[in-house]
């Protein structure tokens, strides 16, 4: 688990850094928050087990992209997409998975831009290359994303059919609402 958690350090310092540089150079804050994660011991063993696979460090690395998880909350879609490319211009990341779900949402209305990246993590006598999956959403897609998890897999019950068209639906306007408020910053930046 420490070395997933040292590369979570190391690609939140990265973020941190191209945050600290955009202040610096006057440009408008591109990440609202960060946040990560590192999955229980007890939930990589059931993943490990429900894929039919050894329960081992090697196997760990090996099999499961999601161990260590960040999600990077940005104000419009266009920094999303900046965020990407800055990080993956890092010599020390290399790109393994990505699935934008912004240009293809996901049937229920799910956007978001999913990245698994491998960055090495050196440690006294060894080097691992760790996986980190990146999740990059705006505030809309991170509230809808949000609660959408919380209707859907928290409850016992099983969801309605016209409960998931209301979900998708509210997802297209918070995708048009995303949409808006970014023309509406490019409109006020030309205006300066």
């Amino acid at each position: 688990i420490m070395v997933y958690e040292s590369g979570i350090t190391q690609i939140e310092t990265k973020l941190d850094i191209l945050n600290k540089e955009n202040k610096i150079a006057g440009r408008r804050n591109s990440i609202e928050t960060v946040k990560s994660r590192i999955k229980t011991p007890q939930s990589i063993i059931e993943k490990l087990e429900k894929k039919g696979l050894p329960i081992s460090f090697t196997s760990m690395m090996e099999n499961l992209n999601d161990i260590a998880g960040i999600r990077v909350i940005c104000p419009y879609i266009s920094d999303i997409y900046n965020i990407k490319n800055m990080l993956l211009k890092h010599p020390d990341i290399t790109l393994i998975e990505e699935k934008d779900y912004i240009k293809d949402p996901k049937e229920s209305g799910y956007r978001s831009l999913h990245l698994v990246v491998e960055i090495p993590v050196y440690l006294s006598e060894s080097t691992h290359n760790v996986k980190v999956e990146i999740q990059l959403r705006t505030i809309a897609m991170d509230f809808w994303a949000t609660l959408e998890h919380e209707l859907r897999y928290k409850t016992t019950t099983s969801v309605p059919e016209s409960v998931r068209r209301e979900l998708k639906r509210v997802a297209e306007n918070i995708a048009m609402t995303d949409k808006e408020m970014e023309e509406i910053a490019i409109e006020l930046q030309h205006l300066e």
